[in-house]
């Protein structure tokens, strides 16, 4: 099986550690990211493609970095089209690889599977059926009646059977339901969540979007073999999902019912039912209060007094305190964010970069320190500033500036100082990660302001 990862959207329920910045598959919610989950799950499978929007590119080669995959298997979209025109590029590159005969497993970036045994069994069966031709979908269980949840209604029928699995024969998708259909669901027993997880034949499904889908496919058969042209071609798709534009239009499907302990974490209330707190009993402090729940990276002590049930999620630039059940809304509360133009809806103090990573320690209109870490190696782009001096000081590691064409080596404890409208950039020479504090002082301190003359990563 070729597995491949959809990892799109920003994850605004999980607001306000999930952001446009740092969208929810990559937030560290556990040890791993969610993303690192999938891709250790998935390579049982095979050697994971991802497909992911352009301005993931960064965190994205980190995750595969660090789980040792080629970034070659990294497919950048130039827009955000919904899963259709994704898995229709999907189809083209593996033609273009000769691959169409190839199974095929899509699956989503961000979610949690707790019986990984269960989810490999059930996967082997799903093959099986893909290679009838079919189109494979894992229906998950419910355990409550979820109205934030798509359904897929089975019919008795069996198409296969391998050990405690059964392929179904699928009758239909059914949209998110209000809380008495979702009630109805749940008692008749023959609904099951969608997981957006799907398995097939490349080829099968190409000629599914041939069929049914013909625009889209008309489109992707302008792309050049080596995904040159891909912008334009992406210009002229339409935003269409996979559910709508194939799976509710074809017969030629079936359903594994499965009980994988699976969650899409999709609300603060999930994700705290999974790991509880993150704060330590000795930093918890309750009087007359119960149930109280934190997430935080913060080290602080958390006290409640006369409370019931209260979700606190802290991090540096921002608060959110929620009543356990409400979290849903908190996508509602984000919309609030965004129609006032909230930056802190978007951005995190902190950023990943191709080099390593930064975090803005303190911001005035006098002066901006930060935070930088630089990986093994690696090196910050050839650059100058118009509006700023800077000021480094090495915490660790082993650093060579090149200021103004002057090569100087530096240690922790050492500082060096940039001048306003200097040429400089500072290299990881040692074998650890290089920290470093930066102080800025000027007139302007935002990341607009830096003039590139050689970059490793072709920013210039």
């Amino acid at each position: 099986m070729i597995p491949v990862i959809l990892s799109g959207g920003s994850g605004t329920r999980l607001w306000p550690v999930s952001r446009t910045s740092l969208p929810k598959q990559f937030a560290l919610f556990f040890k791993d990211s969610l993303l690192a989950k999938t891709l250790k799950r998935l390579q049982k499978l095979g050697s994971p493609y991802v497909i992911t929007h352009v301005s993931m590119k960064t965190l994205t080669e980190k995750a595969y970095r660090e789980a040792s995959l080629p970034l070659n298997q990294i497919i950048l979209e130039p827009l955000s089209r919904n899963t259709a025109p994704a898995i229709a590029l999907l189809c083209k590159k593996l033609e273009f690889e000769g691959k169409l005969d190839s199974i095929v497993g899509v699956f989503p970036s961000d979610h949690l599977i707790d019986d990984e045994g269960a989810f490999i069994e059930a996967l082997k069966l799903a093959e099986k059926c893909a290679e009838a031709g079919m189109i494979v979908t894992l229906g998950m269980r419910p355990t409550y009646p979820a109205t934030g949840y798509g359904y897929i209604e089975v019919d008795r029928e069996e198409f296969q059977k391998s050990g405690k699995y059964s392929a179904r024969v699928t009758r239909g998708f059914r949209e998110k339901p209000d809380a008495e259909t979702a009630q109805r669901f749940l008692d008749e027993g023959h609904f099951f969540w969608n997981g957006g997880i799907f398995v097939f034949k490349a080829r099968v499904l190409l000629a599914h979007f041939e069929a049914k889908m013909p625009a889209l496919f008309a489109t992707m058969g302008k792309l050049k073999s080596d995904l040159s042209n891909l912008a334009e071609v992406y210009a002229e798709c339409a935003s269409e999902s996979i559910d709508y534009g194939i799976m509710e239009k074809t017969k030629e499907q079936v359903c594994i019912p499965c009980e994988l302990g699976w969650s899409d974490i999709g609300s603060w209330d999930e994700l705290l039912d999974k790991i509880k707190s993150t704060v330590s009993p000795q930093n918890l402090y309750e009087q007359d209060a119960h149930g109280s729940r934190v997430f935080s990276r913060q080290d602080k002590v958390y006290a409640f007094v006369g409370t019931e049930d209260l979700t606190i999620v802290d991090t540096p630039d921002a608060l959110l305190i929620t009543k356990k059940g409400a979290s849903q809304k908190v996508k509602e509360l984000a919309e609030q964010l965004k129609q006032r133009k909230e930056t802190r809806l978007t951005e995190h103090p902190f950023e990943y970069r191709p080099w390593g990573y930064f975090e803005v320690l303190k911001n005035t209109p006098n002066f901006k320190s930060k935070v930088i870490q630089i990986e093994p190696g690696q090196r910050l782009s050839y650059q100058s500033h118009t509006r700023r001096a800077e000021h480094w000081v090495i915490i660790k590691g082993e650093a060579e500036i090149t200021l103004n064409d002057e090569t100087l080596k530096r240690r922790a404890g050492e500082s060096v100082y940039i001048p306003l409208g200097a040429k400089h950039r500072i290299h990881n020479v040692g074998q650890s990660l290089l920290e470093f504090v930066e102080v800025q002082t000027g007139t302007y301190f935002g990341e607009d302001d830096i003039q590139r003359y050689q970059d490793d990563y072709s920013r210039s």
